[in-house]
């Protein structure tokens, strides 16, 4: 059985797959997923605001062609576009 869309499970469903830019780095932080098994956290990761746009993300999108979501996703959970 394949998960779909194909993505990191801590990455938002509604992005995974989409093809997004990335807005800026936001600086570098503890991994999430060791903070949550009780561990440091280290060393820590970058973490990027990545910008898409909405008619991207829902196809029935209605709005702008300028709008844009825009959501904080660490490196480790990208994929290369």
């Amino acid at each position: 059985m394949k998960a779909y869309p194909l993505g990191h499970v801590r990455t938002p469903y509604y992005i995974r797959g989409c093809v997004g830019e990335v807005e800026r780095i936001c600086g570098a932080f503890a991994n999430p997923e060791e903070l949550a098994q009780m561990r440091s956290g280290l060393p820590p990761l970058p973490l990027y605001r990545v910008r898409f746009r909405q008619k991207d993300v829902w196809p029935d999108y209605r709005g702008g062609d300028a709008d844009v979501v825009e959501v904080e996703i660490f490196e480790h959970w990208l994929d290369r576009a």
